[in-house]
């Protein structure tokens, strides 16, 4: 697919444990001539952790994208006139950011962008990365499998004998995902054996 004239809504929810395996494919996405505007949550913005601190990654998505980051539901806001976003990926979504977009909430710049994606009727990809998507969090995907212009990357179970209610997004597939999205289609298959 040719991502020249693309835009990428690129979201950020606070899974701190996979930011290393997403940067290079925010990278993936800006070598293959998509124009990417980062978008977080306030974790990224304030949360130092053992898998880095917020100013490395902050500096890391400017440095990838080129673009400031949308990190407020007040910037965040204009997406939805505008029309900016081809395509919008949130990748990870956490439990959290799932949970509240499955029932409406909007409290965060990747909630209102996520949901001016949706005000647009353009698609929406979501990557989960959640240690309960078989516990309580199971019925949030449930609704959000089958919501219109929302699409998932291909997840499973990351680790059943320890945390067998985990799921995680096969994360290489995040642009292949978003390709079969902005054609209106489910990358297949959705349900994918996750671990080793």
């Amino acid at each position: 697919m040719n991502w020249h004239g693309i835009t990428v809504g690129y979201a950020l929810s606070g899974s701190h444990c996979t930011f290393a395996e997403v940067m290079p494919q925010i990278k993936r996405f800006v070598d293959a001539g998509a124009r990417v505007i980062p978008i977080v949550t306030s974790t990224i913005m304030t949360t130092d952790t053992r898998f880095g601190t917020s100013a490395e990654w902050q500096k890391q998505l400017k440095e990838i994208t080129g673009n400031e980051m949308i990190s407020t539901i007040v910037e965040a806001e204009p997406l939805g006139p505008s029309k900016l976003l081809d395509v919008m990926l949130i990748a990870p979504c956490t439990g959290n950011t799932t949970s509240k977009l499955a029932n409406a909430m909007t409290d965060s710049a990747v909630l209102m962008a996520a949901k001016a994606q949706m005000r647009n009727g353009r698609p929406l990809v979501l990557a989960i990365s959640t240690n309960d998507g078989l516990g309580l969090n199971a019925a949030n995907i449930a609704k959000l499998l089958i919501t219109k212009n929302i699409y998932f990357v291909p997840f499973g179970q990351d680790n059943p004998e320890q945390k067998p209610n985990s799921l995680v997004a096969r994360m290489d597939l995040l642009m292949e995902a978003c390709e079969a999205a902005l054609q209106g289609k489910q990358v297949q298959p959705v349900l994918i054996e996750r671990y080793p």
